[in-house]
């Protein structure tokens, strides 16, 4: 089985592209690679990757893009989880918000932060409101890391120490750089977690040989590179994520590879089994 943390939905406007992550390519994604369940959050980005205001009419607000993920779950049972993606730097929480958190528990399973696409410190009063919100409803909060300083994982380690009842997801381990503060990290909290998203495997083989193989899980940002982001980058080279399938079990045996692929998964952001199929 796998389970895949870090999904998106939505038209994502890179410097160089425009990227369309449609339903119907991450569905066309799992069945092409067999990845049997996956935690899907819409791209609701506020500043663009130069950090410059996404204009108003180009965005809908936190919780129209929760609503389009919670449709896309009732659609596909089985498949299709959701992380909304809050915020931070221009809304704030409403009844309506807390109200489609409280409607879908069956189908929300963590809140979605990206401190850089909302050109915010993870550590800030803004975002602490939402993950007073995530701890209120007893839900993970999975947020974008990276080389970044309101990205790092030095600012989530802040706050999964004044939340020791919020488990923290660093997605990506700090992009851009050689992961080893990340890695730091999540020795130091038991609700500290790493996903592998566009992290090396050497990067996962040192957290495993350090922390055991309870600290990470399975992450892609799919379908970012097209419908074949699990198989090859845009300019046709293996994706990194081919090495995660097709080596990783026989590296660190069968039990470990069942934690990083979906046993963790399982267990932080509380999935039943009866849920996937």
């Amino acid at each position: 089985m796998i389970i895949d943390t870090h999904v998106h939905t939505g038209i994502f406007e890179d410097i160089d592209r425009v990227v369309n992550m449609s339903q119907e390519i991450v569905l066309e994604s799992m069945e092409l690679y067999h990845i049997d369940f996956a935690l899907v959050s819409n791209a609701a980005v506020e500043y663009d990757c130069e950090w410059k205001p996404v204009p108003r009419e180009k965005q809908k607000s936190q919780e129209e893009y929760f609503k389009e993920a919670i449709a896309f779950a009732r659609a596909n049972p089985g498949k299709i989880g959701v992380l909304p993606w809050v915020k931070p730097a221009n809304e704030t929480i409403t009844e309506e918000l807390e109200a489609l958190i409280e409607n879908n528990r069956d189908v929300v399973y963590g809140i979605k932060v990206h401190p850089f696409h909302s050109k915010i410190a993870f550590d800030s009063p803004q975002v602490e409101e939402f993950i007073k919100l995530a701890q209120k409803y007893q839900l993970p909060v999975i947020t974008h890391t990276a080389d970044c300083d309101e990205a790092s994982s030095v600012r989530v380690y802040n706050m999964a120490l004044k939340y020791p009842d919020v488990d923290f997801v660093m997605a990506h381990m700090d992009l851009g750089t050689d992961n080893q503060t990340a890695i730091e990290m999540l020795g130091k909290l038991p609700n500290l977690y790493g996903d592998t998203t566009w992290v090396s495997l050497e990067s996962t083989l040192q957290a495993i040989q350090l922390y055991g193989s309870k600290k990470i899980m399975f992450g892609s940002d799919n379908p970012i590179d097209g419908v074949h982001t699990y198989g090859k980058n845009p300019k046709g080279e293996p994706s990194l994520y081919q090495r995660y399938f097709n080596e990783l079990e026989a590296i660190i045996g069968t039990d470990a590879y069942e934690d990083i692929m979906y046993k963790n998964a399982m267990r932080v952001f509380k999935i039943q089994p009866e849920t996937i199929g």
